[in-house]
């Protein structure tokens, strides 16, 4: 199984960014520890900040791998583009966040990804991924 991660913006600052909502743990710590957590699950990890990338991400791997774990952060409240690539791709993919958005601003209860999405997990903190990633596993 092939499975990869795509975080959205400002996702390459976890440990250092508002530790009270998103930890103390970098996301490169975490994915080492998703890796050995599921030695058979092929991995990758991809972030960036800028919109164009995610999408360009999505639609490179959206074809060949047999799940993405998507984490938009505020591009899912307002990237139409995004959620448009994910519906047109055949992976299935777990839309992930770590804090739970319907406990914060009002803009954050909309997604453009969930309608796209095979499923969304989200409030768990980094945990979330690891949830997704048993989404996937038979």
């Amino acid at each position: 199984m092939k499975l990869i991660i795509i975080n959205g913006p400002n996702l390459n600052l976890l440990g250092k960014r508002e530790p009270e909502v998103y930890g103390n743990t970098t996301f490169e710590d975490y994915f080492k520890k998703l890796q050995e957590k599921y030695p058979r699950v092929a991995m990758e990890y991809f972030q960036s900040n800028v919109e164009g990338e995610l999408i360009d991400k999505i639609q490179e791997v959206g074809f060949h791998y047999d799940g993405i774990i998507l984490n938009a952060a505020s591009y899912t409240h307002t990237s139409i583009g995004i959620g448009d690539a994910v519906k047109a791709i055949d992976a299935p993919v777990v839309e992930v966040h770590i804090s739970n958005t319907h406990k914060r601003e009002e803009f954050r209860h909309i997604s453009y990804i969930s309608p796209g999405a095979k499923g969304v997990i989200l409030g768990f903190g980094l945990q979330s991924y690891d949830l997704a990633i048993q989404s996937f596993l038979p």
